[in-house]
């Protein structure tokens, strides 16, 4: 018998190398993989230094500067302090921020969210350290007023960072080369989306379309099949069709692989909803429940928390502003100083929306004569230059000083600090059944609405981004769109 197998072995024919299976070439070749290796040792090693460069400086800080209101400053004695106990919160910030992917590639980076949600666990695991070595304060401030200056020196630094490898990686003409595959209107979305901005970092370099598409300034890269030719010259595929054929995406995305593409996909709105999603274990098909974005219990008691602090602390910081205005407002046009808009709620229950009057008294009545003049798509009404909005009341819009009123909306419990914008019952009227899933929560202040773009952006974008703040919530997101509301309205982009 061993003979035999023997012999058997013989007679088979060594495989030439064509009839040898290609070679996967997600196997890199050793020096892209070496260049691969140092650059991501290189960004993590710079980041590193930066975290703890800011947890170290906000302790210091946080020391010196009680230490100055009790008028007994020392920065030497400070340092010392600070040095005791600084390598513990940042060895806990270096591993909490590597499990966030703080240290990941540029593209996939998280957000100033995911590093204020980080830094707030890192005063959590230090205080609970402190507590379980048995060290007792007579206050917290040091866990607190440390949080509160690693979250400025943190994010400047890392802001930096940003901005200068940024700079670099321009400098250099890198941007990621990218083709959009789906239908026509949806590749034309996407495009426009990544077009935007002051420097973006997609280059679309044209795109390959199921259904006929033309004049949209992109190249047509032909059918689907023959892809494969521009893999060589591009970093990724984005498919940007919610309806691509599941077969020839699973067909793609291999394709892809194997050539050492990397395939993104642009969210719609089902893939937004699957963020909120429970197992439910059935008898012959295993389902997924879309559970329903709405705040309650836990999450309830501390967004209403954060919501009557926070309006408190505005109104007391905004008073003299709101005070100005009013007197702005009375003195020059006719007419109440506040405006009661009545615009649905929670659940489409009307309530009045407070406001600085901006118009004159008659804009009610010239709505129905101005209506051929919209410039916004879908539901909502928008002119660039509205002949019923007063001089005082344009500054007011500019500056989103007219919205400060609601404060006490949220105050009443009709509104949160941070949610989707209410809107006037003409808009609400024209909405489509699904664009009402954002009235399942309070209305807010800011959202995410106005820090990406305001009225610059398709009605449509704008629910989607609704959607993804409801199935995405926290408190530190909250805080995230608060802090970023401030330059979106310094810069009035969208503002009209």
């Amino acid at each position: 018998m061993a003979s035999g197998l023997v012999r058997e072995l013989q007679e088979v024919k060594r495989a030439s190398p064509s009839e040898l299976p290609p070679r996967d070439v997600r196997a890199r070749k050793p020096l892209l993989l070496r260049l691969e290796a140092g650059r991501a040792l290189l960004r993590g090693a710079t980041l590193v230094a930066l975290d703890i460069a800011g947890v170290f400086l906000a302790i210091w800080t946080a020391l010196e500067l009680k230490a100055a209101l009790r008028g007994k400053s020392d920065l030497a004695l400070s340092y010392h302090q600070a040095v005791d106990v600084a390598p513990l919160a940042c060895l806990v910030t270096v591993l909490l921020f590597a499990r966030s992917g703080l240290y990941g590639p540029r593209a996939t980076r998280p957000g100033f969210a995911r590093v204020v949600g980080s830094l707030f666990q890192v005063m959590i695991v230090s205080l609970i350290y402190g507590l379980a070595e048995g060290h007792h304060f007579s206050s917290f401030y040091i866990f607190y007023g440390s949080l509160f200056f690693a979250l400025i020196y943190v994010s400047a630094f890392r802001w930096g960072f940003e901005e200068i490898s940024g700079a670099m990686l321009r400098a250099a003409g890198y941007r990621r080369r990218a083709v959009l595959v789906g239908s026509g209107p949806h590749i034309q979305e996407v495009a426009a989306a990544l077009g935007g901005g002051k420097h973006p970092e997609v280059h679309v370099v044209g795109f390959v379309s199921l259904t006929p598409l033309q004049g949209n300034g992109l190249k047509d890269l032909g059918p689907l099949d023959r892809l494969e030719r521009y893999f060589g010259s591009i970093d990724e595929v984005l498919i940007a069709d919610p309806d691509f054929p599941q077969n020839e995406a699973v067909e793609l995305v291999d394709r892809c692989h194997r050539h050492g593409v990397r395939v993104r996909v642009a969210p719609s709105t089902m893939e937004i909803l699957m963020d909120r999603v429970e197992f439910v274990p059935g008898q012959t098909l295993p389902l997924f429940e879309l559970k329903p974005p709405v705040f309650e219990g836990a999450d309830w008691l501390i967004k209403r928390t954060f919501d009557i602090v926070g309006a408190v602390v505005l109104s007391i910081l905004m008073a003299p502003v709101m005070l100005l205005s009013a007197l702005a407002v009375k003195l020059t046009s006719r007419g109440p100083v506040l405006y009661r808009s009545m615009r649905p709620g929670i659940g489409g229950t009307p309530f009045p929306c407070l406001k600085f009057r901006t118009m004159f008294e008659d804009a009610e009545q010239r709505q129905a004569e101005l209506e051929s003049r919209n410039e916004m798509g879908g539901a909502i009404f928008k002119i660039k230059s509205d002949p019923r909005v007063t001089p005082v009341g344009g500054f007011l819009r500019r500056w989103s000083i007219d919205e400060l009123p609601q404060l006490f909306n949220v105050l009443r419990g009709e509104m949160s600090l941070v949610g989707p914008r209410p809107l006037p019952q003409r808009d609400y009227d024209r909405l489509a059944d699904w664009h009402r899933k954002r009235y399942l929560v309070l209305p807010g202040i800011t959202g995410l609405w106005q820090v990406s773009g305001r009225s610059e952006l398709d009605f449509d974008e704008l629910v989607r981004l609704d959607f993804m703040y409801l199935e995405n919530w926290s408190v530190f997101l909250d805080l995230t769109i608060l802090l970023k509301t401030v330059p979106a309205v310094i810069k009035a982009k969208g503002a009209w």
